[in-house]
């Protein structure tokens, strides 16, 4: 209601300027901004329209930011006009206020004017709004009636407009700061995509895996659902599918189509030798049956970029989606970066590929002495690339970001510890502890000290209070290594620190929380031992949550060669020799062999035939190996009988020392609780 008295008026005009300035100080949105004005103008200012126009300085127009009614309006937010023909636009260029007192004898600005009279506005008076750095545009109120507002008004509303302008400039530089942290944003991951691609290129010369990180990168970059890489062949004039991501697809593209160039967005980007862009796939403009097949997937607009390096055409990329017109040029602009590094590598791999052939021609195999050694999943020191150790690297990168408890199982000497410290090198915990704890190597009695930690005189012995390792590794990664060796009653203690995440000290009665990502590890059967009672199935179901199963080296016999070079290479730098070669028989022989203690055997035999190495040919002592390997009277029928021989063998040639440097243990790469719990298991004894 507004006031009666001149004096009311005046208290009311000054709180309400209060009020106008707690109404800019709480809303930052230009829109909840007016609506909470106009509720408080409305005691004040007879109104029945509010709005918010801007100078928009790219079109050189007035636009209709804000509008605010009393009763619903035809006329919509986003309303431009020239600032010839709006009557903001005077008062933006002269800053002087305008007043309509009666349109009715109003001529200027008929298209405007016009459509306030339809709605029912007979006399407006419009403000401009400046802040100290720019002219902004102007505030506006109407009326049904006329002769609606008064010197008194128009002095108050400049007032309010004064402080509008504030709060419009600070939203508009908000916006625009918002704006521009966008623009940065998505610079810097389209430029973590080009450096994804690049990481792609120098760990990878298969092209295959070069693709497979450029589609990876692409997927968390621009919304697509196909992507295929092209290769062309000038002289068959054929364009042939090399890769190809479509994980939706019903199967009509496959990998290893090979067809004419002609009729097909890839061969018009070829033949222009440059990018094209189709926002609707027509069979007319693209004849070809692989278009046919397109448009059969649903797939309705495509962008394939041709892989050129200097003269040569290599191929082309080629994305699409399902939606119509679904990219920007943003989208092209970033497929023409990665196409040139993509033609980097093919043209890299076509290179690798004549080299390959000529050093295949060779007798003996190369000694790669390389710095590091890594697979298509970048993990660092982990060699091995048989679609069996691939399958774990897989689980590997899959379960990492996760907080999920692993439970890695294999034979000794596989790997455990370092998939173990892959999970963790390669999850959110990284930067923090990763703790290892070996429960077969610590006394029964000391083990929940060791993981719990313990008060000073919780026991004999106890001078001192101890952290255990579960507060060692918190927020970190704590690895239980040979977990099977737990005893039973231990493992209720062990369940309730994975469930509850809180355990107490020995000795102590305060309880503890701890936030740690539990991995496990063991090379004995827990299912078996769950069935026989000797572990509690309970504790077995709470670690067995992402079970991952090492494979034996026997199972990955591709990987040999690999392991060979790289523990060749580890040992030939340690020991400063010049090792530049390995015969290739020998290591043939070193693949035959079935390897019972695994990677640690074989890098415990490699490190043996470097010290045995004088010269730049690795000496290898296949006599140890290749008596089994040779004949087949001699070989063992079965694994374990393999594995037995070999057992013996060793015990035998250290005159059945177990432990010890000199001992059998260490000449089989196992440790001593290994090699005697298979001793038991193979019925071996010494012979008195």
């Amino acid at each position: 209601m507004i006031p009666k008295t001149e004096s009311d008026q005046t208290i009311a005009r000054y709180r309400t300027l209060l009020e106008v300035s707690e109404s800019i100080a709480l809303n930052r949105d230009l829109s909840d901004l007016f609506r909470d004005l106009a509720q408080r103008l409305h005691r004040i200012v007879e109104f029945d329209y509010l709005n918010l126009v801007l100078h928009e300085p790219e079109r050189d127009t007035m636009r209709l930011h804000v509008l605010q009614t009393t009763e619903p309006s035809d006329i919509q937010e986003g309303l431009e006009l020239s600032v010839d023909e709006s009557p903001s636009g005077l008062v933006w260029r002269t800053q002087q206020p305008l007043i309509v007192d009666d349109f009715s004898r109003e001529t200027r600005f008929p298209r405007l004017l016009d459509l306030l009279r339809d709605q029912g506005v007979q006399s407006c008076c419009m403000l401009p709004l400046t802040s100290p750095l720019r002219r902004l545009g102007t505030l506006g109120f109407g009326s049904r009636r006329t002769l609606a507002y008064s010197a008194i008004d128009i002095d108050f509303m400049q007032s309010v407009a004064a402080q509008v302008a504030v709060a419009v400039d600070n939203a508009l530089n908000f916006a625009a700061a918002e704006h521009y942290q966008q623009q940065l944003s998505r610079e810097r991951d389209r430029l973590r995509v080009v450096l994804d691609v690049t990481n792609a290129l120098v760990a990878n010369l298969d092209v295959r895996h070069v693709f497979a990180a450029v589609s990876a990168s692409l997927r968390r970059f621009i919304h697509h659902d196909y992507t295929s890489l092209l290769l062309y062949d000038s002289e068959a004039s054929q364009i042939r599918l090399y890769a190809l991501d479509f994980p939706d697809g019903r199967g009509l593209i496959q990998a290893e189509m090979a067809a004419s160039p002609e009729g097909t967005p890839a061969g018009s980007a070829i033949a222009r030798r440059q990018p094209v862009v189709v926002d609707r796939m027509d069979a007319r403009q693209f004849p070809a049956d692989f278009t046919h097949r397109l448009l059969a997937e649903g797939i309705q607009s495509v962008v394939s970029i041709p892989l050129l390096r200097g003269e040569r055409i290599l191929g082309a990329l080629n994305t699409g989606s399902r939606r119509a017109a679904a990219f920007t040029q943003d989208d092209v602009d970033l497929l023409v970066q990665i196409s040139n590094e993509v033609a980097i590598a093919i043209e890299n791999a076509l290179a690798f590929r004549q080299i390959a052939e000529l050093r295949d021609r060779l007798a003996e195999e190369k000694l790669y002495l390389e710095d590091e050694i890594r697979t298509e999943y970048d993990f660092e020191e982990i060699v091995g690339e048989s679609p069996a150790w691939k399958k774990v690297l897989h689980d590997v990168e899959t379960v990492a970001p996760t907080d999920s408890t692993v439970l890695i199982q294999g034979e000794s000497g596989t790997g455990k510890e370092l998939i173990a410290r892959a999970i963790h090198n390669l999850s959110q915990r990284r930067e923090r502890t990763f703790v290892k704890v070996n429960c077969a190597a610590i006394p029964t009695g000391l083990l929940e000290s060791e993981l719990f930690g313990h008060e000073k005189g919780a026991f004999t012995g106890a001078i001192a209070q101890k952290i255990g390792r579960f507060e060692l590794a918190d927020r970190g990664t704590l690895l239980l290594d040979e977990i099977g060796d737990i005893p039973l009653e231990l493992q209720p203690k062990l369940l309730r620190v994975l469930q509850e995440r809180e355990f107490e000290r020995l000795g102590s009665t305060r309880t503890l929380k701890v936030d740690v990502r539990l991995i496990a590890s063991t090379n004995r059967d827990l299912t078996r031992m769950v069935a026989e009672k000797e572990f509690r199935g309970d504790l077995f179901y709470r670690l067995n949550v992402f079970p991952i199963s090492l494979p034996p080296l026997r199972e990955r016999r591709q990987d040999i060669p690999l392991l060979a070079r790289y523990f060749a290479q580890k040992y030939a730098q340690r020991m400063n020799k010049p090792i530049e070669t390995v015969p290739a028989e020998a290591m043939e022989a070193l693949t035959r062999w079935h390897w019972p203690g695994n990677v640690r055997e074989l890098e415990n035999f490699i490190e043996r035939a470097v010290i045995l190495s004088r010269g730049t040919v690795l000496k290898l002592p296949i006599s140890e190996i290749a008596d089994s390997a040779a004949a087949p009277s001699s070989t063992p029928t079965t694994l374990e009988e393999a594995e037995r021989e070999h057992i013996l063998k060793a015990l035998r040639e250290t005159h059945w020392v177990i432990g010890g440097p000199n001992g059998a243990a260490v000449r089989l790469g196992l440790k001593r609780t290994t090699l005697q719990s298979r001793m038991q298991k193979l019925g071996i004894t010494r012979p008195f």
